[in-house]
């Protein structure tokens, strides 16, 4: 079985992959489970499933969890849902579940925090197969790190990408074909202010050249 210092080398690793199945795929491994789901626990609406971030369960059983998730937010209160933090708990899919071959009609689920969110971790679990609690608990508090870490990178991709009137000023007028000269003269400012608004638009935007940072804006709707 992993062991918990290979786990965190490895997650280590997977911190720049975009995709949350890298991370949560080696916590399923790392706790011997079969799948895992990951939903948000704290907002849940009658949208269903577009609480869940992540899932490798077969759709099925994602559509049958989410309604007893739906359910079970709304039985319990805010107390509760506090106590249940990094518990885990076990309980059974329902007879008519059709579940995938060697797996186990007892599922484990765990409420855990990221940031100021919830969010709710289950495992599918392989049948005849002992489950520790303690590595559940352990994969709850290193999914809370990631998700938190992940959280904190897109506010700042985001604050990074947030150009100011000015600078959009500057890419609209470079979108209609002005040199940085013209654009002085239309905005009012030195040649030299432009350029540091050019260079400044395409360090957020991550283009190379003024053509990139034009088909940035145009895909996003910025001019």
């Amino acid at each position: 079985m992993m062991s918990r210092e290979f786990l965190v080398t490895r997650l280590a690793r997977a911190t720049d992959d975009a995709r949350l199945s890298t991370p949560f795929g080696l916590l399923t491994d790392y706790c011997g489970a079969y799948a895992y789901l990951v939903a948000r626990y704290d907002m849940v609406s009658d949208q269903r499933l577009d609480n869940v971030l992540t899932s490798n369960w077969p759709f099925d059983l994602v559509r049958q969890i989410d309604e007893e998730l739906h359910a079970s937010y709304h039985r319990s209160n805010e107390f509760e849902k506090c106590l249940a933090s990094l518990q885990p708990a076990f309980a059974f899919f329902p007879n008519d579940a059709v579940l995938p071959e060697g797996v186990s009609r007892q599922y484990c689920s765990l409420l855990f925090n990221a940031g100021r969110s919830r969010y709710i971790l289950l495992f599918l679990m392989p049948d005849n197969t002992a489950h520790s609690s303690q590595r559940v608990m352990e994969a709850g508090l290193l999914a809370g790190y990631i998700l938190s870490m992940r959280t904190a990178r897109k506010v700042q991709m985001d604050r990074d990408m947030d150009l100011t009137e000015r600078e959009l000023e500057c890419i609209y007028w470079i979108a209609e074909g002005k040199t940085s000269d013209e654009i002085a003269m239309i905005l009012g400012i030195s040649k030299n202010t432009i350029n540091n608004y050019i260079t400044s638009v395409m360090r957020k935007t991550a283009t190379k050249n003024r053509s990139e940072a034009i088909a940035y804006a145009v895909r996003n709707n910025l001019v």
